[in-house]
C-alpha cells in the first residue's frame, strides 16, 4: 500500500476519533460565492443589513468595495453605526425599509429575534418552526424604494454591483421598486422562503420569473436552512446577470 495513503488514512482516523471532520473549502459555496469571487465587484448593496452579519463577511472577499447597508429597525441600526465606525471601511448606512413605494409603513418587529422582522405578518407555521419570534410589536418605519434611495446617484454607482436582499418574504416589492438599480447590477443574493412563513410572501417561482425578466439567471444556493424533518425552510439563492 502507498505509504502516503497509509499516513493520510492514519491521520484521518485520529481526527475522526477526536470527533472532528475535515472541511473541504473548495467544495464550500461560500469560498467562491458560487463564482462571484471572480467578478470585480465594486459596489455592494445590503438590503436588510440587520447588524452587518452579511456585510462583515462579504468585506473579507471584496475589501475595496463600497458597501451600502440598509436597515429600518433602530436597535440594529445603532449597532451598524458602531460597527461601521470600528471597521472604518467604505461603508454608507441608510435607516429605511425598502419596498415598492415611498411612505411610512407598519412593520412587525420580532422582539427576541429582530433579524426575522418583516413588513408581513408571520404564519402559524413560522411560529411553530421558530418559537423565538413569538414576542412581537408593531412599529412605524419609513419605506422608500431602491431606485428612489439612490435616485440620480444610481448612475454614479461603481459598476459590477452585488445586491443582497434579506427582507422576509417582501422581496418582490423590493424588486418592483428597484428595476433601474437591478438593471445595473451584476448579481443578487436573495433569501427566499420555501415554506409558508409570512402572509403574502413572494414565492420562489415568482422571484425566479421576475429575475429572469431582468436578465438574471438562477445560479444555485449559497446556503439553505432545513427543519427537523429535513425539509428546506429557506434558501439564500444566487442570481447572476447573463454575460
Amino acid at each position: 500500500m502507498n505509504p502516503v495513503y497509509q499516513t493520510k488514512k492514519a491521520i484521518m482516523s485520529v481526527i475522526h476519533a477526536l470527533g472532528y471532520e475535515i472541511d473541504h473549502r473548495k467544495k464550500n459555496p461560500y469560498d467562491s460565492i458560487l463564482g462571484l469571487r471572480h467578478y470585480p465587484i465594486s459596489t455592494i448593496i445590503d438590503v436588510g443589513a440587520n447588524r452587518g452579519q452579511f456585510a462583515g463577511k462579504i468585506l473579507q472577499t471584496f475589501p475595496e468595495a463600497q458597501i451600502h447597508c440598509i436597515e429600518p429597525l433602530s436597535e440594529p441600526y445603532k449597532y451598524l453605526e458602531k460597527w461601521a465606525a470600528d471597521v472604518r471601511a467604505n461603508i454608507s448606512l441608510h435607516n429605511a425599509a425598502l419596498g415598492d413605494y415611498e411612505g411610512d409603513i407598519k412593520m412587525i418587529q420580532h422582539v427576541e429575534h429582530d433579524e426575522s422582522s418583516s413588513i408581513l405578518e408571520v404564519t402559524q407555521k413560522n411560529v411553530s418552526l421558530f418559537p423565538q419570534i413569538g414576542r412581537q410589536r408593531t412599529i412605524t418605519v419609513h419605506q422608500t424604494t431602491l431606485d428612489d434611495l439612490f435616485g440620480p446617484k444610481a448612475s454614479s454607482l461603481e459598476k459590477e454591483i452585488l445586491i443582497k436582499m434579506d427582507v422576509q418574504g417582501y422581496e418582490d416589492r423590493v424588486i418592483q421598486g428597484g428595476i433601474k438599480t437591478l438593471d445595473k447590477a451584476r448579481a443578487c443574493i436573495m433569501e427566499v422562503c420555501l415554506e409558508s412563513l409570512y402572509l403574502g410572501q413572494a414565492s420562489f417561482r415568482c422571484l425566479v420569473d421576475m429575475m429572469y425578466d431582468l436578465d438574471f439567471h438562477y445560479a444555485g444556493n449559497l446556503q439553505q436552512t432545513q427543519g427537523k424533518n429535513g425539509k428546506v425552510i429557506f434558501i439564500d439563492a444566487v442570481f447572476i446577470k447573463k454575460d
